[in-house]
C-alpha cells in the first residue's frame, strides 16, 4: 500500500533506499555503519528493504592509485570491478552484527528496458525479499557503456521501486532537503512537500555534477522523485545523516506526494537518459 505521508515510513511494507557515492566514499566511508544500522532496524520491524547504492567507482579509485574519478570508460569499468567487491564486503561486514544477509544485484539499462530480463530481475528480487535478504542494487558499471546506462542511480532507484512495487522511496543526499534554488543563493527556501501534479517550474535546481566522486544532485533527485511518484510511490529526499529519522517516519526532508490514482503502467518504461543526468 502506497505511503501517502512521510510518517508512514515507520510502518511501511516495502521501501527502497538510495545512497550516493559522496555519502559513503572517501572521508565519508564511516557513514556506512549508521546507514546500515538504520536499514537493519527497519528490517527488524518487518519492513522489506532494498538498498540502491552508488560508490563502486569511487571505492575502487584508491586501489588503482587514482586521485580523481576517471573520465575514460575503460578505467571507470576497472575501478568499478574492484570497488564493487570492496563495497559489498563493507556493507555485509556492517550488517553482520544485526544478523542480516545482503544480496548483490547488478543491473544495466537493458535489463530494465527489455521484458525478459526485466521479469527475471523482478523475480530474483522478490525471492530475495521473501527470504529476508537485503538486496543491494547498483548499476553494473563494469559492463555499462556511456551510450546505454541509467545516467544516475537516483533514476535507477526510482525504476527499481517501480519494478518491485515499493510503497516508498528514500533518496539520500548531502543536504537535509531540497531548496527552491541552490541553497547557497539568496532567497533559497527549503521545500517541505511537493504536491502531486506540481510541475516544479517555480524551482531552480542546481547542477548535476556534485564532486569528484560521483554525479547526481538536486535536479536528478527531483526528476527521479517525479518518476516514482507517478507510479503511486511516495518519495522522501533527505540527508544520509538523517536516514534513521527518515525511516522512523519523522518530519525531515522533502516529501513528494504519490499519484493517488496511478495508471496500471509498465513497471519501468524507457530507461535511457538524455546525457548523464
Amino acid at each position: 500500500m502506497s505511503v501517502v505521508d512521510r510518517s508512514g515510513l515507520a510502518t511501511v511494507r516495502r521501501v527502497v533506499v538510495k545512497v550516493g557515492s559522496s555519502s559513503i566514499s572517501g572521508a565519508n566511508r564511516g557513514k556506512i555503519a549508521p546507514i546500515v544500522e538504520a536499514l537493519a532496524h527497519a528490517h527488524a520491524r518487518g519492513t522489506e528493504v532494498v538498498l540502491v547504492s552508488s560508490g563502486a567507482i569511487a571505492t575502487g579509485m584508491p586501489y588503482l592509485t587514482l586521485d580523481e574519478r576517471p573520465t575514460d570508460l575503460a578505467t571507470q569499468q576497472a575501478a568499478a570491478a574492484v570497488g564493487q567487491n570492496v563495497l559489498i564486503y563493507r556493507y555485509q561486514d556492517a550488517l553482520r552484527p544485526f544478523g542480516v544477509v545482503a544480496g548483490q544485484v547488478l543491473l544495466t539499462a537493458g535489463d530494465l528496458e527489455n521484458a525478459t530480463p526485466r521479469s527475471n530481475a523482478r523475480r530474483a528480487m522478490e525471492r530475495l525479499l521473501g527470504l529476508r535478504i537485503l538486496p543491494i542494487v547498483n548499476e553494473n558499471d563494469t559492463v555499462a557503456t556511456h551510450e546505454i546506462r541509467f545516467g544516475d542511480n537516483d533514476r535507477l532507484a526510482a525504476l527499481v521501486a517501480r519494478l518491485i512495487g515499493a510503497d516508498a522511496l528514500v533518496l539520500l543526499s548531502d543536504i537535509e532537503c531540497l531548496y527552491t534554488r541552490p541553497p547557497g543563493e539568496p532567497g533559497a527556501r527549503p521545500i517541505d512537500r511537493v504536491a502531486w501534479g506540481d510541475d516544479l517550474d517555480d524551482y531552480e535546481f542546481g547542477a548535476t555534477v556534485v564532486n569528484s566522486l560521483g554525479t547526481g544532485g538536486a535536479a536528478t533527485k527531483a526528476s527521479a522523485a517525479k518518476l516514482a511518484s507517478a507510479a503511486g510511490i511516495g518519495v522522501l529526499v533527505t540527508s544520509a545523516d538523517l536516514v534513521a529519522e527518515a525511516l522512523e517516519g519523522r518530519h525531515v526532508g522533502t516529501w513528494f506526494e504519490p499519484d493517488p490514482a496511478p495508471d496500471a503502467a509498465p513497471a519501468t518504461g524507457p530507461v535511457r537518459a538524455a546525457g548523464n543526468q
